[in-house]
């Protein structure tokens, strides 16, 4: 649904933001449909099913990965137009585009699924019933290979640990800019204009301004639990563990956490954009009224 409300643009914002947005709504549908529903509700509760079989379990490893790193760079992606909008007037005029939004996500999504590739051959058949190889597991030699150690260190790298500080610190670059433009424009007014009038280049800043922080903020908050857990597991040398570790629990809940900051964007845009909350209602009540309608005209 967020999909097509955002692509229809009818929510108030730009079509480079909405192109960033519809972009993040599709990635977001990705992880959620590979990692939740198939890498997990499927293959525990349809265990006979051809998602079991190994070649089938490899490519969704694959397209879990790929969708979690395009989802993330597209939130970079996605922060670094709104960090130049607000920061580089020259600048946005050429890069902040529609055609430009739609060529980095395009980049983006060939990129990732380039670099998820190797997860496709990571894992090797946890069984063989008739010559048919069932279920995935990690090689031995992912953990043992200097080849997959580095392999596994440039993907902990590239997706959360860069991306992470990245937001993290055009954010604070924002942060700054916003405050000293605030003043500026605050002191400008003060002297020129009346104390009730309303700057809607201020208004139209800041709705573009809690749409940002409020996705990269979530984005930071939800990923930061499976950036420490990731950065500790590779310090201490740690792979396995059992059930009852709190390791086991840390995991778990760093995962859940990661996979949460997929959905709450939708909310995000309910939240932060009344014209997105209206077409979400109209969406909802469309089908009512045209029932309502069709019984009428019978």
């Amino acid at each position: 649904m967020a999909i097509v409300i955002l692509f229809r643009g009818k929510c108030g914002l730009s079509k480079c933001i909405t192109s960033y947005l519809v972009g993040m709504a599709a990635s977001d549908l990705m992880v959620v449909v590979s990692d939740p529903v198939l890498n997990w509700i499927a293959v525990m509760y349809f265990p006979d099913s051809f998602l079991n079989f190994t070649p089938a379990c490899s490519f969704i490893m694959f397209l879990l990965y790929a969708s979690r790193v395009v989802s993330v760079w597209i939130t970079v992606a996605f922060t670094f137009d709104q960090f130049v909008t607000i920061c580089y007037d020259k600048l946005k005029t050429k890069y902040c585009t529609e055609k430009t939004a739609a060529a980095i996500i395009a980049t983006v999504s060939v990129l990732g699924c380039l670099e998820a590739i190797p997860w496709y051959f990571v894992s090797e058949p946890r069984y063989l019933i008739n010559n048919i190889p069932w279920e995935c597991m990690y090689q031995l030699s992912f953990f043992t290979s200097p080849i997959w150690i580095a392999f596994d260190m440039f993907h902990l790298i590239l997706t959360p640990c860069i991306p992470f500080f990245l937001i993290l610190l055009l954010n604070i670059l924002t942060v700054r800019r916003i405050l000293l433009a605030s003043r500026v424009r605050s002191a400008f007014h003060a002297r020129n204009i009346q104390e009730d009038h309303v700057d809607p280049e201020m208004e139209n800043r800041k709705r573009s301004i809690i749409l940002l922080f409020s996705i990269s903020g979530s984005f930071v908050l939800l990923w930061a639990t499976q950036v420490l857990f990731c950065i500790y597991r590779r310090i201490t040398h740690t792979h396995s563990y059992s059930h009852s570790d709190n390791l086991y629990a840390t995991e778990s809940a760093a995962t859940m956490l990661q996979l949460l900051s997929t959905c709450t964007n939708t909310c995000i845009y309910v939240l932060t954009q009344t014209k997105f909350r209206q077409q979400l209602k109209n969406m909802i009540e469309y089908p009512f009224i045209a029932i309502i309608q069709c019984g009428k005209f019978k």
